[in-house]
């Protein structure tokens, strides 16, 4: 076995990883324990990396090889990378040359490395002539680079990790670091063990696990921040709990600040967000006093149409406090993707260059031609995300190249988003997986490698780069994204007109190895001299000698910078940081009598983004099965819906089927689902006959006027019955070798139902652990307004394997009714569901699921099996959900030991630690910890309950 050193690819924490690899095959992964992100620590879908890079995962989900569509609508077929390539260079070659640069576009993600962030961003701009290119980090990060360059002069983080160890208030601002940064969750939660008294106040729509640690809590209404932050000012100017001396000798600004906040009295600022006074003077008390605050802020703040605004109120409270450039003092935005960044250091967004020179200066742009050695950089702006796909739907873009990023899922408006991808002339699609939505819209797939084979470096959100090593080979003709994007520059080079000034090529890097990555990184280094995250005292030995090492690092520095601005001087022409005015304004929608619910999009715990990846394993669905609409339980009265209903959820964009459930987490009038539910796991088709898309069919591509990020947190819904009669149930075991290919297949039936869902599951004994490479679970759920066609029937059950003679069977054609059941052969022991379809009634649902899904044996029910009845034969109990995925923990083991008659009754510490004692659950990566307390409080609350 060899064990390689590299990066997990998810969120911002950048974690550290150890690969294990045996055969140019991945077979295990680890924390590293000497990685200062986490130390050794990894959460559920990090601990699980491995398994979604198996062979049989590979060739299911992988695009292994170029391919080319000959016209849209029609299978893709198999080409060289000669051809590929050629065809790409040609087509845009000629759309550049008929319509000009600004008819070709660039979508690339904050999951590249670094080193393919900056040929990209060199490609478009240095050679192709346009600065049409953004990623996908616009709709995560651009509200919080904006904020700091308008309060602190530049886009840099000035806090560290371990500024969580030394502050004495935390303040979480629209961020559920529980779920979508959980290892840096589990650093807060060691800080508040062992300092008891340390604050920590959460600011929220909904009462998320990130809440459960919060000695205050504030369920503020949605899109409310600004006037959350001035009334705090207000309150802290009213009490003189800011600090005069600060603001005087490091700022500028404020007088027009202190006018603002006069209006936002703390009466007038609580009303508004839907909190109490008494609240909102705690919390401006308990930011203003207390030694050191540290604010963390995430997408809530970010995904708004005043995004910019809410970033930069925020860190006012810090710059009128003083709480910044000391140990664990300074605001915090977490980044959302592994190098989002890396991407904003070379400058990979519409209105960036490289090493955070702002493309409307024209100093900067002269400084970057002169870098690359080409006659200037345009100066007209490029097209933001949002405004590069409505430019492709007005025709005004003609060619597109997307790359590590899957719009037709993440966009909001994925009406306006499709209908771009549909009209454009030529897209380019340069992707890992080939399961994503955005593939089925490419003239030209272009294979990529992904986690595990690529070669690079990262950059995470405390400015801390870090390697990324291949550990496998690329499978297939798979190539690095650099490598690609060189490759197609050099053939451009030779039809379009010379760019360099003295006739060489802008990329001569050499391809697919070590070398021609490194040479990238270096040329990038240069870049960043004497710039405020200036690396030239950093290079690819010092990495792999000394680890991973923070920004800023200049030549002679024997380490990097863990804070920013602990002199006082900030990077502002005169080295003091700016107080922003900023302004409250509601959000771009609000409910009507049409549209009377908000709905808010986040994230889940297990899951990542679009699923391409974590939705290849079964076991990341046990804490969240299925797609669903949470709403508050008071909502779902007045509407006369219980849990498991469909609703039809419509918004002035779309509309999308979902089941609802009662969830008290959220106050009255929200909704919420998680933004990973796209087209690829939910969907149907609408009363014309339309494909309903996922949830981003109903979210707002209103943006900020700074940031240009999208509202993706806030739209106005409506919610009503779907009245769907007939449903449908089918599930089934599988060999893990055709299970994900089975899956795509079901997938492709979901627009013949007017809703549909299709997910993988775990099966408990056969799906997991050492038999997770033999078995796996997928379902389909499906409804419709009257029953399908027998033919369609006929198809999910031959894919699922029903069509065996020794299935059993019930029809009623008349009553569009149909069950077909299989027991295993002897490879997976006898008389256990392997299979099953319920169709037209499902009300035994409740109980034959839990025998495919749990693996209880089945042959004693004999005739049972193919009745409709909802209740369950003597010895079948279901395990409930998931609640510890790593050790396999569910909710009713959890119950049952909790309500035991000899547990001990101490306090919550004392009965969390008796409680993984008994079960072990928690007690891995420990994201399950907050959903643990919550349930030893639930239980407290029923033990002393009056009976």
């Amino acid at each position: 076995m060899t064990e390689t050193k590299s990066t997990c690819p998810y969120c911002g924490v950048g974690c550290g990883v150890i690969i294990e690899s045996a055969g140019g095959q991945i077979t295990g992964v680890r924390g590293d324990p000497a990685h200062p992100a986490n130390f050794g620590r990894l959460c559920t879908k990090g601990s699980t990396l491995h398994l979604t890079a198996t062979a049989e995962v590979t060739l299911q989900t992988r695009l292994l090889q170029p391919m080319r569509r000959v016209a849209r609508g029609m299978p893709p077929t198999i080409t060289t990378w000669e051809g590929a390539l050629d065809d790409v260079a040609e087509r845009f070659a000629s759309v550049i040359d008929q319509h000009g640069p600004d008819a070709v576009g660039f979508y690339v993600s904050g999951q590249l490395l670094t080193e393919d962030y900056y040929v990209f961003n060199k490609l478009a701009k240095g050679l192709v002539g346009t600065n049409n290119i953004d990623t996908n980090s616009r709709l995560c990060m651009s509200s919080a680079v904006a904020g700091y360059k308008k309060t602190l002069g530049a886009d840099a983080p000035p806090t560290c990790y371990d500024d969580v160890n030394h502050a004495d208030c935390l303040f979480f601002g629209g961020s559920n670091a529980a779920w979508a940064h959980p290892v840096l969750f589990r650093r807060i939660e060691d800080a508040k063990r062992a300092r008891p008294d340390m604050k920590i106040i959460v600011a929220d729509p909904r009462r998320t696990d990130t809440a459960e640690i919060a000695d205050l809590y504030l369920p503020l209404r949605p899109g409310t921040d600004v006037m959350l932050f001035n009334g705090m000012l207000h309150v802290m100017l009213r009490e003189g709990w800011t600090n005069p001396r600060f603001i005087a000798e490091h700022t500028r600004g404020f007088e027009a600040l202190r006018e603002r906040v006069r209006d936002c009295t703390p009466e007038q600022a609580a009303a508004t967000c839907g909190i109490t006074l008494e609240q909102l003077v705690r919390a401006a008390r308990l930011f203003a006093t207390s030694r050191a605050t540290l604010s963390l802020y995430c997408q809530g703040l970010n995904q708004s149409s005043s995004g910019t605004a809410k970033n930069a109120a925020l860190i006012n409270l810090h710059l009128a406090t003083g709480q910044i450039g000391r140990p664990g003092a300074g605001p915090f935005s977490l980044t959302g993707q592994p190098n989002a960044m890396g991407g904003r250091e070379v400058g990979g967004l519409a209105n960036l260059l490289s090493a955070h020179r702002d493309l409307a200066n024209a100093g900067h742009r002269a400084e970057v031609a002169a870098l690359w050695g080409v006659p200037s950089v345009p100066e007209r702006p490029g097209k933001t995300a949002v405004e590069m796909f409505q430019a492709a739907a007005d025709g005004e873009i003609r060619a597109l190249w997307i790359a590590c990023t899957n719009p037709a899922q993440s966009m909001p408006d994925q009406a306006t988003v499709r209908r771009a991808l549909d009209r454009c002339e030529f897209v380019v699609v340069q992707e890992a997986f080939s399961t994503t939505a955005t593939c089925a819209f490419a003239d030209v797939l272009l294979p990529a490698t992904t986690w595990g084979e690529k070669i690079g470096t990262v950059t995470n959100s405390e400015r801390r780069i870090s390697r990324v090593r291949p550990a496998v080979p690329a499978p297939g003709a798979a190539r690095h994204d650099w490598s690609v994007v060189v490759d197609v520059a050099r053939r451009l080079e030779t039809r379009l007109p010379r760019r360099t000034n003295d006739g060489r090529s802008l990329f001569p890097y050499a391809l697919d190895n070590a070398a021609g990555a490194e040479a990238i990184w270096l040329e990038h280094r240069e870049s960043t001299r004497g710039r405020d995250l200036d690396i030239t005292g950093l290079d690819w030995a010092q990495l792999d000698a000394q680890g991973p090492q923070q920004w800023p690092m200049p030549e002679g520095a024997l380490e990097g910078c863990s804070r920013l601005y602990e002199d006082g001087i900030f990077p502002t022409p005169d080295g003091k940081a700016r107080f922003v005015d900023a302004v409250y304004a509601p959000t771009a929608e609000t409910p009507d009598a049409e549209h009377p619910l908000w709905l808010n999009t986040g994230r889940l715990r297990d899951q990542w983004h679009g699923t391409s990846r974590t939705g290849t394993l079964g076991r990341l669905f046990g804490h969240v099965p299925e797609p669903a609409l949470q709403m508050h339980p008071q909502d779902m009265g007045k509407r006369q819906l219980s849990d498991g209903d469909l609703v039809r959820v419509s918004s002035r964009r779309g509309a999308i089927v979902l089941p609802v459930e009662g969830c008290a987490d959220l106050t009255p009038g929200q909704v919420f689902s998680a933004m990973h539910w796209g087209s690829e796991i939910v969907g149907g088709q609408g009363p014309e006959g339309a494909a309903l898309g996922g949830v981003n069919a109903l979210t707002n591509n209103a943006f900020c006027p700074d940031s240009k990020q999208p509202e993706l947190k806030h739209a106005a819904v409506q919610v009503a019955a779907a009245r769907l009669p007939w449903t449908l149930l089918a599930m089934a075991l599988l060999p893990s070798s055709s299970a994900l290919q089975i899956l795509h297949l079901l997938r492709s039936k979901m627009t013949q139902f007017q809703f549909a869902t299709c997910v993988p599951f775990a099966a408990d004994g056969v799906a997991l652990g050492a038999s997770d490479a033999a078995w796996s679970g997928v379902l389909l759920r499906a409804a419709h307004r009257e029953p399908v066609t027998s033919r369609l029937l006929d198809e999910i059950e031959a894919l699922l394997g029903l069509d065996a003679p020794e299935s059993m069977r019930y029809a009623d054609a008349g009553r569009g009714q149909r069950r077909a059941l299989r027991l295993n052969d002897s490879k997976m022991g006898d008389g256990r569901l392997r299979a099953v379809l319920l169709a037209g009634d499902t009300r035994a649902e409740s109980w034959i699921r839990t025998l495919v899904q749990d693996q209880l044996p089945a042959q004693a029910f004999g005739r049972q099996l193919l009745r409709s009845s909802s209740r369950a034969p003597s010895g079948v109990s279901a395990r409930g959900k998931v609640v510890c995925n790593c050790l396999d923990v569910s909710e009713t083991a959890i119950v049952n030991v909790l309500g035991r008659a000899d547990a001990p009754r101490g306090s919550e510490d004392e009965r969390l630690a008796d409680l993984q004692c008994q079960l072990r659950c928690g007690t891995s990566c420990g994201s399950c910890v907050p959903e643990l307390r919550r349930m030893l409080r639930a239980s407290e609350v029923t033990v002393a309950a009056p009976s």
